[in-house]
């Protein structure tokens, strides 16, 4: 039997007061999101915000040349659309599904209704921001200093730490263009980690194996946001 959709899956939402989250609960609505689907583009006007539970999304940034590369992901312990209680009402980066799954959407100006009373949900929002702001320099300084393959295993181990089980579905093609790197580096990277036992690569499907052996190749990118996430928002992680 398949779990019932709660809001509460999202985390964000979950450590929210009685009263924060009755205001919110009539204008949730669970949207599907599908593997590629696109939540925003670059210069749209933005006009909902986003709270996945079971779908992963990255934030990506395109070049002029049709190039892209990852700049933070988003699972069940954030959400998107920052920009709204930011004071602006875009974003140049584009919102894809890396992940399928679900997710709510709620409309911006009920997000800003309550961002602007000033109670636990504002707290959340500006810390997560700030948690969200690290992984994206971290990524930034990880894709510039660190190999593909500690590239990989950070990549691995943030989505590992969104999903309930140690299975991911997802193409090398996919991986590649998230880390901004060619698609022979990834198959080059997941080859040696499938031969040292970490991972099992099959036909678009990713079973980590080894979480130690991923947790001992990765550089400490994945340290740092995983710490940074813990210590802004204690109530929020697991």
């Amino acid at each position: 039997m398949a779990t019932p959709h709660s809001p509460t899956q999202n985390r964000l939402l979950a450590a929210l007061p009685e009263a924060e989250f009755g205001r919110l609960a009539p204008h949730l609505q669970l949207v599907p999101m599908l593997l590629g689907d696109s939540l925003y583009e670059p210069g749209g006007q933005l006009q909902h915000v986003f709270f996945p539970t079971t779908a992963i999304v990255s934030l990506l940034y395109v070049m002029e040349s049709g190039s892209s590369a990852e700049i933070a992901g988003v699972g069940n312990e954030g959400m998107l659309g920052i920009a709204l209680f930011m004071g602006g009402d875009t974003t140049p980066s584009s919102a894809v599904v890396q992940t399928a799954g679900h997710g709510y959407r709620l409309p911006g100006r009920v997000l800003k209704e309550e961002f602007n009373r000033g109670g636990l949900m504002q707290r959340l929002l500006l810390r997560y921001t700030q948690a969200l702001l690290t992984q994206m320099c971290q990524t930034s300084a990880c894709n510039r200093h660190h190999s593909i393959a500690q590239q990989l295993c950070r990549w691995l181990l943030l989505t590992l730490d969104r999903l309930p089980s140690n299975e991911l579905v997802m193409t090398q093609e996919l991986v590649a263009n998230a880390l901004g790197v060619r698609r022979e580096g990834v198959t080059e990277a997941a080859g040696h980690l499938q031969a040292a036992g970490c991972i099992r690569y099959r036909r678009g499907h990713i079973a980590v194996l080894d979480r130690a052996g991923l947790e001992a190749r990765s550089c400490e990118c994945y340290q740092v946001v995983k710490t940074e996430l813990a210590r802004l928002l204690p109530d929020v992680v697991r």
